[in-house]
């Protein structure tokens, strides 16, 4: 098998910079020359990989020639402006942003869950929503036993989830407090130390934040299931790395708990935690999805709760995105 040439276009960001970690530590296929892309004024500063630096470009027209896969780690609106030219180089695009995951003609892809759609990409595959990605692979287990009709989710999201700038915040604002200064929120609509934040991403007309509504959409999507119902409140906790969530489901059909033990321990990428219980600090730098506190929903005969956690800048992004590349690789779907 050939090596594969792969770009990260936005290579500087936390997201970027752990798809570089995660594809030095692969070793089950062969990840060829990395090529790092980012802004102008990144352009010159070096990164290391594999023990040797690499140099920064700024992104052109020409950047796209000599890669076969481009892991994307910028913005929307970069997204958008440089996939025509990724996808018209010959390359494949990657996505980590939001601007094609609805996209009809875009396959969003976990591979754990629906790797049959990678074959459908037409140049441009998108990678899920951080907590969509944590949640679906604690619940996909379930979901193979039986149909999941509705889920109620209460998320709670790290500040990394917000970039380098949102750890900046939290370390900054509780060096603030403690010496008795005022917190200055910038990142956050208000104070993060010491604070729940109940908005990720701005409000609809329902009164539904951006980021509750993914888990729905993108949810239906990966699972092939426009009925799924979702209802998620999405909270900005004082943690640094790893998203939290509390999901209670209803299935068509009533599973036991043993039957949900059991299909958690054999699927691939998840581990089942009782003892006691997942937390965030376990759970950073880590790759799989830990799942625990399993329980009877007391309101629903169907219902079953749980609580998962997972780092959201390795599984929740940058790992995902370079399983979909291996998976990509190693089937020749390019």
């Amino acid at each position: 098998m050939k090596s594969c040439r792969i770009a990260i276009l936005g290579a500087t960001g936390a997201v970027g910079r752990t798809m570089l970690q995660v594809l030095e530590e692969q070793t089950d296929w062969p990840v060829g020359p990395v090529k790092l892309l980012a802004s102008p004024r990144s352009a010159g500063q070096t990164l290391m990989f594999k023990g040797q630096p690499l140099t920064l470009e700024a992104v052109s027209e020409d950047s796209f020639a000599d890669v076969d896969v481009v892991l994307g780690a910028v913005e929307n609106e970069l997204a958008k402006r440089w996939a025509p030219v990724i996808v018209n180089a010959g390359a494949v695009f990657v996505d980590n942003s939001s601007a094609f995951r609805l996209d009809p003609d875009v396959p969003l892809v976990i591979p754990q869950i629906n790797p049959q759609d990678i074959r459908t990409h037409q140049g441009i595959i998108a990678n899920p929503n951080c907590a969509t990605i944590i949640a679906l692979m604690a619940v996909a287990p379930i979901y193979r036993l039986s149909r999941i009709t509705r889920m109620i989710v209460s998320t709670y999201q790290a500040v990394s989830g917000a970039g380098a700038a949102g750890l900046a915040e939290l370390k900054r604002q509780i060096a603030q407090l403690e010496a008795g200064q005022p917190a200055s929120a910038e990142t956050f609509p208000v104070q993060i130390a010491y604070n729940l934040i109940p908005q990720i991403g701005g409000f609809d007309e329902q009164g539904y934040s951006s980021e509750e509504m993914k888990l729905q959409n993108e949810g239906r999507k990966i699972l092939h299931d426009p009925a799924l119902r979702v209802s998620c409140t999405c909270v900005r906790v004082p943690v640094l790395r790893c998203h939290s969530e509390s999901i209670t489901l209803e299935t068509e059909r009533e599973v036991s708990l043993d039957e949900v033990r059991r299909a958690i321990m054999e699927a691939e990428g998840v581990i089942l935690n009782e003892q006691p219980y997942p937390t965030p600090l376990a759970c950073t730098d880590q790759d799989t999805v830990e799942v625990g506190r399993l329980r009877r929903d007391l309101a629903s005969e169907q219902g079953i709760a749980l609580w998962c956690c997972g780092d959201q800048l390795r599984k929740g992004a940058a790992t995902n995105a370079v399983e979909i590349v291996r998976a990509l690789w190693q089937g020749q779907e390019i």
